[in-house]
């Protein structure tokens, strides 16, 4: 093996990600069993390949060519003729022969091939991902340019960003021998005032006095994330020798950790090792996942072999061998590159597969104040110890007390335990959380509550937000009247895991996918406000420039923190909301603010004059008195001309815009709105000629907002605190900032079910908001909140709980008890993580030939040999859907056997409103649910649980359908779903126009499509 050979192959090992041979988890798992495979395609099939593509380098023809110029040099030394001539005629075709045995030197040219894909391919990858820097010459970068006025490019435009916060924080495990282990970092360091550094960095054990540490019998390993000069297997062996000192050199309690260093037999690392390389690859690999890498390294290699290999200067028309030298070199090069390319796009296809996927529900729970509880379930509430322990955790029950006054006036139930029937009648707002209930008793109790979507006023989704708006598409788009979002300002305090130098470009990939998707959600004259700071505020604007070029923006800045954070020149006490919307008129409402101000109606200014074409010009009708405005005529066009600003009819006076002058002019609002408004309108009488004038008792939103209601460390942090009793959320905005954010967009404050959806909810002040607004003027907006963080548990879910159970709180715990009635649901979904942890490998016997299993290999590998993993959606356990089972993983824990919840699952991808949830039926093994899709058509999806007897279960089916239809339930589906091969529709009557479709086909399909 050549050196040059020799170093592109380690690039390749590199590549195909062969240094992680220790990982037995995701795509690493597959590629480790394909090793021995992948390995002769390296070593093995391309060299042979480019023997021979090269081979014809060698044709007989051309050896001739130079047995012939030997015969004639041979000839011509034995000429008698002049000396001067006869060695010229011999340098010449001494010369002619090093042409034809440089054409033939196919070693020299095997290392240039090999030197020219090393270039080629180390050019665009970096650790695990592939960066489209697309190489215009040396030192120069062509970037894709269509024409626009203004270009936005970063350096990651055609990939999806994926190292969520999941990644880069502490790591659990528990070894064999039950003890329980922690990765735990104290710091990430980051670059400063965007300076990018030259070195990488790695994670390395903690420059600390005690970087191991037993905690009530749980190791803690304390690891920083730096600059660094090695490798990072290097920088882990390193923390495996420090951790080998530790224990030979500490106390007992470090012995009982001993076992995690030894070497099983048979095995090559031990536990220790290997987690620690588990740890570090998931934070060291994979920052993204390219859109399209085979289209964009294709596109890349021709440009490079045009550009840096087929050099036209160095084309001779006159030197045939060498112009079929660089030719031949230039198809050679490429063919190899393509085969690499196809294996390289078949992994990165294969991953942006998984990562699109819409992901599984892994748990599906409800929180109901009791007051929306029928009182047969209280019995099997009050005898609840867990339900019990939380509510004292929560809200304090146990300082309920009958007989002192404390909280509560006399004669009402003090708390005890257990708690009694009488005492939950009593307090109508505690938050039962279904989780700790059995799943019998949350079957019931949800199917005891009719049309239960409706009522539901919230639901929170624990889940990365890129997945949770995956999967909302289907029920929520055009659906949400404002998406309100806080991303990572990616200041100092609040960066988002990035590689290297890629900070920016690393943040905008994460925003754009998730402003794309947000952005389908949106109704049409609803809004999407972004909150932001100096650190991305601009890259923000641009790119919603870039992609909504014809919607309309507003930045808005907020006074936040009046004594600032001292930057190097400013201090900045302000950050900003972007305001996003489609170009309509009265998308934004008006504030709440009084304003005395009486004005005339129609419009004085310069562009008052009317419009023929536009719908400002109508008559607006008051009593022959003149008191009362008593309706509006149609928007008039331009063949009508009153004479008068005043026409008297039979029962009423029409009043047109006209000037004293006899000018048309237009009234400030058009016809189609001006109703809205009607109780700001009233009649004036000006010398017998009567007007109509206009009291603005709200004025427009201003672009400053400086009120102290926004600082965010009273109605931010202190409010928290007061809720959680002591700091659990870094940096929480105030209430009242979220509040006027979501308020100001018009339809959140006319529509009584307007949708709120915050897709970075961190601490659930957004919940909180809504609630607040709702609390304000009784109506029925409702949240979707999407959080990923293990906070979602600590903060997010018993912040509304909290709220929902009391309006103000003081050191934890409830001040005045005055609470709401409310229903919401949460979901966590599966991880890309956990997707990659569920792929399991099916070995595929071929008797291929040769050709057709490279191609095969090269193209074909994962999409057939992980086709029935768990994570893929194996169809064959459909069959018993309510035992369906992944490896899922929380709080860093695998849950080995994990009940999926594929009802809820199937649910979202259909887009369904459930308006009945029937309870398991436990005779024929059949959940049923009815509801309407997002086209309003009238949808039962059957769940049922198959004995593997076709025979048998369709005859269950058909008798528990049979029943159905016959209960007196309404039976006006327009579709039914069910799971298994079915006869239904041989039970079909005539006047029924029902169709039947398998959940296994409409799943599949609705999982992985767009």
């Amino acid at each position: 093996m050549t050196e040059s050979q020799d170093k592109f192959i380690k690039l390749l090992k590199e590549m195909f990600q062969f240094d992680q041979a220790d990982l037995d988890f995701g795509i690493y798992r597959i590629m480790n069993e394909k090793r021995n495979e992948i390995n002769k395609f390296m070593s093995e099939d391309l060299p042979h390949d480019i023997d021979k593509g090269l081979a014809s380098l060698e044709n007989s023809a051309t050896k001739e060519q130079v047995k012939k110029i030997e015969e004639q040099i041979k000839a011509a030394k034995s000429m008698d003729l002049d000396p001067a001539m006869k060695s010229s005629m011999i340098s010449k075709l001494e010369e002619q022969k090093e042409k034809f045995n440089v054409a033939t030197n196919t070693e020299s040219t095997q290392d240039e091939i090999y030197n020219n894909l090393l270039d080629f391919f180390s050019r665009y990858y970096d650790e695990g991902d592939f960066i489209s820097q697309r190489r215009y010459s040396k030192g120069k970068y062509a970037i894709p340019y269509e024409g626009e006025e203004v270009k936005l490019h970063w350096a990651n435009a055609d990939q999806y960003y994926i190292k969520t916060s999941e990644y880069f924080k502490d790591y659990t495990f528990v070894t064999t021998y039950g003890n329980r282990v922690h990765f735990k970092i104290l710091d990430a360091q980051v670059e400063q005032n965007n300076n990018k550094s030259k070195e990488k960095k790695y994670f390395q054990l903690a420059d600390k006095e005690k970087p191991f540490e037993v905690v009530d019998g749980e190791l803690y390993i304390y690891v920083q994330y730096k600059e660094g000069t090695l490798k990072q297997k290097t920088y882990n062996e390193k923390i495996i020798e420090a951790f080998i000192k530790w224990v030979n050199d500490n106390t007992s309690e470090s012995l009982n950790f001993a076992a995690i260093i030894k070497k099983e037999k048979g095995q090559d690392s031990s536990i220790l090792e290997k987690e620690l390389n588990h740890y570090t690859a998931k934070n060291s690999f994979d920052y993204f996942i390219h859109k399209d890498l085979r289209g964009f390294l294709t596109q890349e290699l021709d440009f490079f072999i045009k550009n840096e290999v087929i050099r036209l200067d160095d084309i001779d028309e006159t030197d045939e061998a060498k112009t079929k030298l660089i030719l031949t070199k230039a198809k050679v090069l490429r063919d190899i590159a393509k085969k690499i390319i196809a294996f390289l796009a078949q992994l990165e296809e294969f991953q942006k597969k998984l990562f699109l996927k819409k992901k599984f529900v892994t748990e599906t729970n409800y929180c109901i104040t009791l007051d929306r509880i029928d009182e047969s379930f209280y019995e099997e509430i009050a005898k609840n110890e867990d339900q019990r322990k939380e509510w004292v955790k929560l809200f304090a029950i146990d300082e309920i007390k009958a007989t002192d006054g404390n909280l509560f006036e006399q004669g009402k139930t003090a708390y005890s335990e257990p708690l009694t029937i009488q005492f939950l009648k009593e307090n109508p707002y505690l938050v039962l959380d279904t989780a700790f209930f059995s799943e019998e008793f949350k079957e019931k109790l949800i199917a005891s509550i009719d049309d239960f979507d409706e009522k539901l006023d919230g639901l929170l989704i624990n889940s990365e937000n890129f997945q949770a708006l995956q999967l909302l598409q289907q029920k929520y788009s055009r659906k949400i009247s404002c998406v309100y979002g806080d991303p990572p300002y990616n200041a100092k305090t609040s960066e988002i895991l990035y590689k290297n130098s890629f900070k920016h470009s690393s943040w905008i990939a994460m925003m754009m996918d998730r402003l794309v998707l947000a952005a389908k959600l949106k109704e049409e004259r609803g809004a999407l406000v972004t909150a932001i700071d100096e650190n991305e505020g601009f890259n923000l604007v641009k790119l919603e420039d870039m992609l909504f070029p014809f919607w309309e923006k507003t930045v808005v800045s907020i006074l936040h923190n009046p004594a600032g954070v001292q930057g190097d020149n400013f201090s900045y006490s302000h950050e900003y909301a972007v305001f996003l919307f489609e170009n309509y008129k009265h998308v934004i409402g008006k504030t709440d603010k009084e304003e005395k101000s009486v004005e005339p109606f129609r419009d004085w200014g310069p562009s008052g004059t009317r419009n023929s074409n536009g719908n400002t010009f109508y008559a607006i009708k008051v009593d022959l008195e003149g008191k009362n405005i008593v309706g509006f005529g149609d928007a008039c066009n331009s063949s009508f001309h009153p004479n008068s600003q005043n026409i008297i009819k039979e029962d009423y006076i029409e009043i047109y815009p006209i000037g004293d002058d006899g000018d048309e002019r237009k009234w400030v609002f058009a016809r189609e709105t001006v109703e809205e408004i009607t109780k700001d309108l009233f009649v004036s009488n000006n010398n017998g000629v009567f007007q109509i004038m206009r009291n603005k008792s709200k004025g427009s939103f201003k672009t400053v907002w400086t009120d102290k209601k926004y600082y965010a460390n009273i109605h931010g942090s202190q409010l928290l605190n007061d809720m959680m009793g002591n700091k659990k959320f870094d940096f929480p905005k105030s209430v009242y900032t979220v509040q006027d954010c979501v308020y100001a967009v018009k339809n959140v404050q006319k529509n009584d079910g307007a949708i709120i959806l915050d897709y970075f909810a961190g601490s659930g002040t957004t919940g909180h908001a809504v609630i607040n607004l709702n609390r304000e003027d009784n109506k029925h907006r409702k949240y979707i909140l999407c959080e990923m963080g293990d906070y979602f548990d600590t903060v997010t879910k018993p912040r509304v709980e909290k709220v929902i159970y009391s309006k103000d709180w003081k050191d934890g715990k409830p001040v005045s008890r005055e609470g709401s009635s409310h229903a919401f649901k949460y979901i966590r979904l599966e991880s890309y993580e956990d997707t990659l942890n569920n792929i399991a490998r099916k070995s595929i016997e071929t008797d291929l030939n040769d050709d057709l299993h490279k191609d095969y290999f090269l193209n074909y590998i994962m999409d057939f040999e992980a086709k029935e993993s768990d994570s893929l959606l194996n169809l064959e356990k459909l069959a018993h859907p309510f035992d369906y089972t992944m490896k899922i993983t929380r709080k860093q824990e695998c849950d080995e056997n994990h009940k999926i919840d594929l009802v809820e699952t199937f649910n979202y991808l259909i887009g369904l409103k459930v308006s009945k949830n029937h309870a398991f039926d436990s005779k024929y093994r059949i959940k049923a649910i009815e509801g309407n899709n997002r086209n309003g058509e009238n949808i039962l999806v059957i769940w049922r649980d198959l004995s593997g007897d076709t025979e048998q279960d369709n005859a269950v089916l058909d008798e528990f359908f049979e029943q159905y239809r016959s209960s007196g339930t309404r039976f006006d589906f327009k579709k039914v779903y069910v799971n298994g091969d079915n006869n239904l529709l041989n039970l079909k009557s005539e006047n029924e126009i029902w169709d039947v479709a398998l959940i296994e086909l409409e799943m599949k399909k609705r999982m992985f499509s767009e």
